[in-house]
């Protein structure tokens, strides 16, 4: 079957990059004399038949953006069986040939089941802070957030060492402790709290006094949210050691912003390949850098849970301070 129409659409949370993606989409499918569709509020705007024929005017001055100009919506509709039928209907109604979709492990659940169910082509475009697509090595976006995040950390250094004081800084890593990993080493910072590794506080506490006691007048540990509060730990701390430690929340700070050149880069790369695999009779894959190499991942396998080098780094981090 030729295609004629494709559509694209960003789910789940949004990353930096996501707007170079999606603008390396519209214009290269339109120099291959396609017709590109654009789904507002992922999921939810296929559901719901909100989207537009783009051109290269409405993508215009976006690759040095932050979100997504798309937007993005958590769409707990299209779990439903009632809810992917609707979207099915957009897309005959649209006469849409495929679909690529810029998102993260769990946008591309979704694209695997809706595709093989409905017998409608998806690709994937990997975009997601947590980097958390299995497969591939780095996703559009994270290269951007961590360094978001390591500057805001620089910058708690600075105090820390000025006031001499503990700081407990929360970043973002619901099930991933990619990026708590990575700014701790990155940052220099003494503790790593993240899901993938049980932590023992009473130990990081006695840590903490020994060093003391030897002169080390500042300590940053850097949690990742889900394995708990930065202002809980902060406070056991306090009560632990008697040495005074504040808790500092990053947030959503981390999501936004302009994307670095590593993210826009991959993000116009990534997005070129995935209106060729459409063009080519691909579906149900994802796009990816592997070995420095772009290639393709099969969603099944790009959705099973990305195992990190967690020790040899976690190792390196105690080692290195």
């Amino acid at each position: 079957m030729a295609i004629k129409r494709i559509a694209v659409l960003t789910t789940g949370g949004d990353a930096p990059g996501m707007n170079a993606a999606i603008r390396a989409v519209v214009r290269y499918g339109i120099s291959n004399n396609l017709e590109v569709m654009g789904v507002f509020r992922g999921w939810w705007g296929l559901i719901n038949e909100e989207l537009k024929v783009l051109n290269h005017r409405f993508v215009s001055g976006i690759i040095n953006q932050g979100g997504t100009i798309l937007k993005t919506a958590r769409c707990p509709e299209f779990e439903t069986e009632e809810g992917q039928k609707r979207a099915f209907n957009t897309v005959k109604k649209n006469a849409i040939d495929g679909l690529i979709v810029i998102g993260g492990n769990g946008s591309f659940k979704a694209a695997h089941i809706f595709g093989r169910k409905y017998n409608v082509p998806c690709i994937g475009i990997p975009a997601s802070i947590d980097n958390d697509i299995n497969g591939i090595d780095v996703t559009i976006g994270s290269d951007t957030a961590i360094n978001t995040a390591l500057a805001a950390i620089d910058n708690i250094r600075d105090t820390a060492t000025s006031m001499e004081r503990i700081f407990v800084v929360e970043v973002m890593g619901r099930d991933s402790g990619f990026i708590a990993l990575t700014v701790a080493l990155a940052g220099g910072c003494e503790e790593a709290v993240i899901p993938e590794r049980k932590f023992n506080l009473e130990a990081i506490c006695h840590d903490i006094v020994n060093g003391n006691i030897r002169g080390k007048i500042s300590w940053i540990i850097v949690v990742a949210e889900g394995v708990g509060s930065a202002v809980d730990i902060a406070k056991k701390i306090t009560e632990m050691t008697g040495l005074e430690t504040r808790a500092v929340v990053l947030g959503h700070i981390q999501r936004g912003g302009r994307p670095t050149a590593a993210s826009r880069e991959m993000a116009l790369n990534l997005g070129k390949v995935g209106v060729d695999c459409l063009l080519k009779g691909e579906t149900d894959k994802t796009v990816g850098l592997c070995g420095g190499k772009i290639t393709t991942v099969d969603f099944e396998t790009a959705i099973k849970k990305k195992e990190l080098k967690v020790d040899d780094l976690y190792s390196l981090i105690k080692i290195l301070t």
